[in-house]
């Protein structure tokens, strides 16, 4: 299908992200329908919403037939409704990006396969694989359950040998991978995204800051020397080619001793990319679109320093975020609950100082609103 017929893309997830995607469409004048069995669902104004289970086939056969192409906006959806739409529709990014990636084994093996240095790791899946795992990894690390799981969710740290077997427990056994842990300097991000062509863009690498395991903060660029930049871009080209992927993805590192350690792909558009929106010539989101329809990338370069501080479990008033110079709000119509992201905002600003000032005001009103527990 030529991208002139690409006039209404199939979004598997209704978050904020769909919504973000569903917005950058219309620029387009692309139409996004979603599906989510979820009946709120966030994206539901930026375009048609199909509530309806994952495991219908009759929703989603309509679902395929009423689209040109379909893409995703979150790693949870089963890997088998992607292999079935994909007998109705072209589904981009490939179903192997998913099947790389919500396994977070598979994803280690990929990572190290493909060039991208990676913490040493091992997995657990039963009592016996608990000695192994210590003897590969050592006594400080951190367990994750191998799949599912975000926002800290699903994982445990542990400091010392004996606290393996009982942080397994505390997950309930399931299968998992217990990762060395990495006294890192900075956490960092690259975001970028890849045309069916094989053309590719990458935006300026993220330095991002978590709190209880959210994301809370993101600046852009980071503040690490070139050549660790170009190494992050060369180590996102090469996931890109390697998953043969097209659309946008997130490649999520450690700074340690200057050197760079991948942490994990999100093969989508990712939370730390949202100062796109504002701060880039072309958001993440539109790119996304662009690849999906097989329209040609847009410039992924940026003007002015930007960031971009997450609202979880409570929101502002929007006039006192916008007293303050060069901020945008994004609200994405969600109900305040705490640990819930329910909105964002983004600064920009013509140096990364006058953005370091902004940025006091912004995150002071944040943390005072925000209840992440």
């Amino acid at each position: 299908m030529s991208a002139a017929a690409v006039k209404r893309i199939g979004v598997l997830g209704g978050g904020q992200l769909g919504q973000m995607l569903g917005l950058a469409a219309m620029k387009l004048e692309i139409e996004c329908v979603f599906y989510d069995p979820a009946t709120d669902a966030p994206a539901r104004v930026a375009g048609r919403h199909i509530a309806a289970a994952w495991n219908d086939q009759v929703a989603l056969e309509r679902f395929a037939r009423e689209v040109d192409v379909i893409t995703f906006e979150f790693e949870n959806v089963p890997s088998e409704t992607l292999a079935f739409l994909g007998k109705f529709r072209p589904v981009w990014p490939r179903v192997r990006s998913l099947e790389l990636t919500c396994d977070r084994i598979r994803e280690k093996e990929f990572l190290r396969a493909s060039g991208v240095p990676v913490q040493p790791f091992a997995p657990i899946s039963n009592n016996a694989e608990l000695d192994l795992a210590l003897a590969a990894v050592g006594p400080h690390g951190v367990l994750k359950t191998r799949s599912l799981g975000y926002d800290g969710k699903g994982q445990r740290v542990v400091k010392a040998a004996h606290e393996l077997a009982p942080a397994w427990e505390a997950l309930h056994c399931a299968p998992c991978i217990y990762e060395a842990f990495v006294p890192f300097d900075r956490e960092v991000s690259v975001l970028a995204t890849r045309a069916a062509d094989g053309s590719a863009v990458v935006y300026p690498v993220i330095e991002n800051l978590h709190t209880h395991g959210i994301l809370f903060r993101s600046i852009a660029p980071a503040l690490i020397s070139t050549e660790l930049a170009q190494a992050a871009e060369h180590y996102a080209r090469r996931v890109l080619e390697a998953l043969d992927h097209v659309g946008t993805l997130a490649l999520e590192m450690f700074v340690a001793d200057n050197t760079l350690i991948a942490n994990e792909i999100a093969p989508r558009v990712h939370n730390s990319g949202h100062w796109t929106i504002d701060g880039a010539r072309t958001s993440q989101f539109e790119n996304h679109i662009r690849a999906v329809a097989g329209l040609p990338l847009a410039d992924a370069g940026m003007n002015e320093f930007a960031a971009m501080v997450n609202l979880v479990g409570g929101i502002p008033e929007t006039s006192e975020i916008l007293g303050i110079e060069g901020t945008f709000v994004h609200l994405y119509g969600k109900a305040p609950r705490a640990g819930r992201k329910v909105g964002h905002i983004n600064v920009v600003a013509p140096t990364r100082a006058t953005l370091l000032e902004r940025l006091v005001e912004v995150e002071r009103i944040a943390r005072r609103v925000n209840r992440l527990a």
